[in-house]
């Protein structure tokens, strides 16, 4: 059976709902590269995305491997992480020279984190011309923008700056909670705009991994276009391609059950439900916890883990370095979680159990503590 597809945007393209990303090609051979590329074209996927600064260019070398063999087979996406139009031009000509083709049908600008990095894009020296000049010579068809974590920057960029069609970022049910505008003012106007929505993520970098039907069915369920995926084996690539050729999109109601049972998601990440509310302190509890997301995704919660736990968790809660906003957003709150009293009054309102008191301590903690060494808190 092969991959069910949907519509790429208002472009009129249809991809695939699994793509295959190319971060993880960097972790395998040519040869098995090669085979897992022409397996995933085998089994009707079209949809192959990578980018320049993925190991300074080889992941692109080793999907051109098969490109020059199968390249009106897919979809190819590739991004550019420079901002400037000379860089832009040129990385595009080694992007193409080393992916062996004439074009891309999608170019995108990679992991735009800060508005002084969209201003520079649009400037009058920025990439955006580069990316302009390629389209209208037929190396580029489509243009489009990356992000990670909190997506002010690509809100930005949709209400305000012209020429993109296609949007990528990172959807899961584990930053549901902490990153909650991706799903709440994001895709609403991606759609309102017909931009093409590109998910990508759905394993929350890897943190997810023990739950995979969980983690796909939850993001595949989301009304994006693809859901672009890294395998760095093939028995990743046939258990993705199963869960989705069975997938069925999630209920509420299931979604829920993940919300409310998921172990990762326990009792220490906040659903942002309110429940809690109102603290007799004039303490804004939920935001406090989006905050302390949006800091380091509610990763250090003072518990004891294995040490393979601890290490996954470690490297993946700054991620998306969003520390200065989380701090500034923090201290812009009226009344601190410093106010607490432990008088334990929304604790027993939590549907989720979370230790409420030491959770507000350590959120705290770490949006307020002055850092004067090198290393993180």
């Amino acid at each position: 059976m092969s991959l069910p597809k949907r519509q790429f945007g208002t472009t009129g393209e249809e991809v695939s709902v699994l793509g295959l990303g190319g971060f993880h090609l960097l972790e395998v051979s040519d040869a098995d590269a090669i085979a897992l590329i022409n397996r995933y074209l085998d089994e009707g996927g079209n949809y192959i995305e990578t980018a320049a600064e993925y190991g300074a260019g080889e992941s692109e070398r080793k999907i051109g491997l098969v490109m020059r063999e199968r390249r009106e087979e897919c979809f190819l996406v590739t991004k550019c992480h420079l901002r400037d139009r000379k860089g832009a031009a040129r990385t595009i000509e080694e992007s193409l020279k080393r992916l062996q083709t004439d074009h891309v049908d999608c170019l995108l600008f990679h992991h735009v984190l800060r508005y002084e990095e969209l201003e520079k894009i649009y400037s009058k020296d920025g990439a955006m011309k580069a990316f302009l000049e390629a389209k209208k010579s037929g190396k580029v068809r489509y243009l489009g923008i990356t992000g990670h974590g909190q997506p002010d920057v690509l809100i930005k960029a949709l209400e305000e700056k012209p020429h993109l069609d296609a949007l990528m970022t990172g959807f899961n049910f584990y930053d549901r909670f902490n990153f909650p505008a991706k799903e709440e003012r994001l895709i609403p106007l991606a759609k309102e705009k017909g931009m093409a929505l590109i998910g990508m993520k759905a394993f929350a970098d890897g943190l997810l991994w023990e739950y995979p039907q969980e983690a796909l069915g939850y993001t595949l369920s989301l009304p994006i276009d693809v859901l672009a995926c890294g395998f760095n084996t093939m028995a990743m690539l046939e258990s993705d391609l199963e869960i989705v050729r069975k997938f069925k999109p999630m209920s509420e109601k299931e979604k829920q059950d993940i919300y409310t049972h998921n172990p990762v998601l326990s009792n220490s990440v906040c659903r942002l439900c309110d429940e809690c509310l109102p603290c007799p302190e004039g303490i804004n509890i939920p935001k406090v916890f989006l905050y302390e997301g949006w800091y380091d995704r509610q990763m250090r919660d003072r518990r004891i883990r294995s040490t393979p736990e601890f290490a996954l968790r470690d490297r993946l809660r700054f991620w998306f370095d969003d520390r200065d906003q989380a701090r500034s957003a923090y201290s812009g709150l009226d009344v601190k979680a410093d106010a607490c009293t432990a008088c334990g009054d929304c604790v027993p309102r939590c549907p989720f159990g979370l230790d409420i008191i030491g959770k507000l301590d350590n959120a705290h903690y770490k949006l307020t503590r002055e850092v004067t060494s090198s290393v993180p808190i």
